[in-house]
């Protein structure tokens, strides 16, 4: 038997309810809604530069994550060893290929980022215990093998080392943010026209190719998007991070409700415009818009009414 085999039996043969109750809700750390809800914080609440670092590892390590998954092929474990049974409440998540994992991806790229960016010895052991247990979750569910792990966490790793001075550079110098923003775009356009053109083998599956093209429309949305919110942001509305406390739980508390409401209420409409897959793109570019240039268009006057109410409980 294949030791990366081997060794997802051996995690089979520990699971227990609570395990795999814990590791379920783990495994949840490194989805998209994970990604979306600690960058939409760092661009409303805490600091834009931080926020753009976040996205550009998120969404560049999904490109090369894509590019991977249907470039090599590996079908998930239980498909190698119809005798590994991974844990029911996972198969939902585990869809498309299994080389490499996306979720392992998104939480070290995420997480790490996190570490990277605060220096406080608490904060940083906080985010590295996701960057260690979500990777091991998606062996211990059985829906990942070790290697696919292991790339993923290399890769997502790489970027996080790398990003930090690049970003750091280039925020505020709009030339050199535009040549990072546009090589992002053009990463994202180019493994989209590779998804659509490339003559991939008759015996492919057709769902995972439909992923793999609804994740393409997906990541050229998102970064059109993100593209359109730094030119806007930079050149008209110069949103600002800091609030009274009041401001800052309604900025998030409302316009992380009215995104997600949006990202669903989109879906449907769509789809029935463009078709599954391509109504991605609109409704991604559309998300990021809402969330990068018209909700902070509410936050001088969220910040205005809150500092009015605490001058006049001063007197």
């Amino acid at each position: 038997m294949d030791w990366q085999l081997f060794f997802l039996h051996a995690l089979e043969s520990i699971r227990n309810p609570v395990l795999d109750a814990f590791f379920g809700i783990i495994t949840y750390l490194g989805s998209e809604t994970g990604l979306i809800v600690v960058a939409l914080v760092c661009f409303w609440c805490l600091d834009k530069k931080n926020a753009y670092y976040l996205f550009s590892v998120g969404l560049l390590g999904t490109v090369f994550n894509q590019f991977l998954k249907i470039t090599c092929r590996i079908p998930r474990p239980w498909m190698l060893d119809p005798t590994l049974n991974p844990v029911a409440s996972a198969l939902p998540d585990a869809t498309g290929y299994s080389f490499p994992s996306g979720h392992t991806q998104s939480s070290v790229g995420l997480f790490g980022c996190m570490v990277r960016m605060w220096k406080k010895t608490w904060v940083r052991v906080l985010c590295l215990l996701p960057v260690l247990l979500v990777p091991f979750s998606r062996m211990y569910l059985g829906v990942h093998t070790p290697m696919d792990v292991l790339v993923s966490f290399a890769l997502a790793g790489a970027m996080v080392l790398a990003f930090y001075p690049i970003l750091d550079r280039a925020f505020g110098d709009h030339r050199r943010m535009a040549i990072l923003l546009g090589s992002l775009v053009g990463a994202a356009a180019l493994y989209l026209v590779y998804v659509l053109v490339f003559p991939f083998p008759a015996d492919i599956d057709p769902a995972h190719l439909d992923s793999a093209l609804k994740n393409g429309y997906t990541l050229l949305g998102t970064l059109l998007g993100l593209c359109l919110v730094y030119f806007l942001d930079e050149r008209y509305i110069h949103s600002k991070t800091g609030a009274p406390l009041p401001a800052q739980i309604i900025k998030l508390l409302g316009g992380g409700a009215l995104a997600f409401a949006l990202k669903a209420g989109l879906k449907s409409p769509l789809t029935a415009l463009l078709g599954a897959g391509v109504e991605s793109l609109p409704r991604y570019f559309l998300l990021v818009l809402f969330a990068g240039a018209v909700w902070p268009l509410t936050f001088p006057y969220l910040c205005r009414l809150f500092e009015k109410k605490a001058e006049k409980n001063a007197e």
